[in-house]
């Protein structure tokens, strides 16, 4: 260490001492200051440790809440694309529906016009065809009444010429007479002429069957019954035949002129009359009389005569 004291050394090395140790004081103080401020900075940083570690949780939250943040976001946005589509389909839906609503209206609505037309048009014809009944209506009360007053005079004469006949139908049956017949039955009216026949007939009490047989092998039908001939004795208006009803072969022997052959049917309480009212060889000429409906009768057999 260079001595101030020595003579012998240079004036500058003995100024030097001084300043050397000021600049050793100068250091020490810095030394110490800076050793003070990595003091206070470490108690400053120990005492901002929870508030970093504070800050550094925080903004873990918040990068946690950035990226919920971000996928609620995107989840938004596609929930939103999602309803935009249905928004979109439902309204391409709904203009399709209405427009086939609107399209269907349309028709209908054309259709109901036509029908209201047609309807009306039917309409002005009903009411033109009642004006022209109307006028046809009191066109045929004053003809109605016209041939009323015209028919009225020919009723009366009608009633006039139906009572006429009546009398004449009358006094053309008052003669006829009424027998027992071969079963002993009493026999309607018996004509003997084709004009009595009529006269019966007008009365409509019976049927009548007219004929004309001949003997024969074979029978003939008279109305809903067969007849056939056996024998004919012109002298003395006798005669043998056979009939057939209800399927069963009924013998009449020896019957005369005018004497009501009589049988019964089934269904029948009213016999069936048979009458001969000409006799000639080999040939009879009569009519069959049968009731005009069929009474309810307890079945009976059928009887012959001789």
């Amino acid at each position: 260490m260079p001595n101030p004291f020595d003579p012998d050394e240079p004036a500058l090395s003995r100024a030097g001492g001084p300043l050397t140790l000021v600049l050793l004081i100068v250091v020490a103080c810095l030394v110490g200051a800076t050793v003070y401020l990595y003091m206070e900075v470490r108690s400053a940083r120990s005492a901002m440790d929870p508030y970093v570690e504070m800050i550094q949780l925080h903004e873990e939250k918040l990068a946690q809440l950035e990226g919920s943040v971000n996928k609620t976001s995107r989840d938004v946005t596609s929930s939103v694309a999602k309803v935009k589509d249905l928004v979109d389909d439902a309204e391409r839906q709904i203009r399709a529906s209405a427009g086939a609503v609107e399209k269907k209206v349309l028709g209908r609505t054309q259709q109901l016009s036509k029908e209201l037309e047609a309807a009306k048009a039917r309409q002005d014809a009903a009411n033109a065809a009642i004006t022209e009944v109307g006028g046809k209506v009191q066109q045929l009360r004053q003809t109605t009444d016209t041939q009323l007053g015209s028919l009225s005079g020919k009723v009366t004469t009608v009633e006039s010429e139906l009572a006429a006949t009546r009398k004449e139908l009358q006094d053309a049956i008052k003669d006829l007479k009424t027998v027992r017949g071969d079963l002993g039955v009493q026999s309607g009216l018996i004509a003997t002429t084709s004009g009595e026949l009529k006269a019966l007939r007008e009365l409509g009490e019976r049927n009548y069957y007219e004929f004309d047989i001949r003997k024969s092998k074979k029978a003939s039908h008279v109305g809903p019954i067969s007849v056939r001939l056996r024998k004919a004795d012109r002298k003395r208006n006798k005669f043998n035949l056979e009939l057939w009803a209800d399927d069963k072969k009924i013998e009449k022997k020896n019957k005369t002129l005018l004497e009501p052959i009589q049988f019964y049917v089934i269904g029948s309480r009213v016999p069936y009359e048979l009458v001969i009212n000409k006799v000639e060889k080999d040939r009879i000429v009569g009519y069959l009389s049968t009731p005009k409906t069929k009474q309810p009768r307890r079945r009976v057999a059928a009887s012959s005569g001789s």
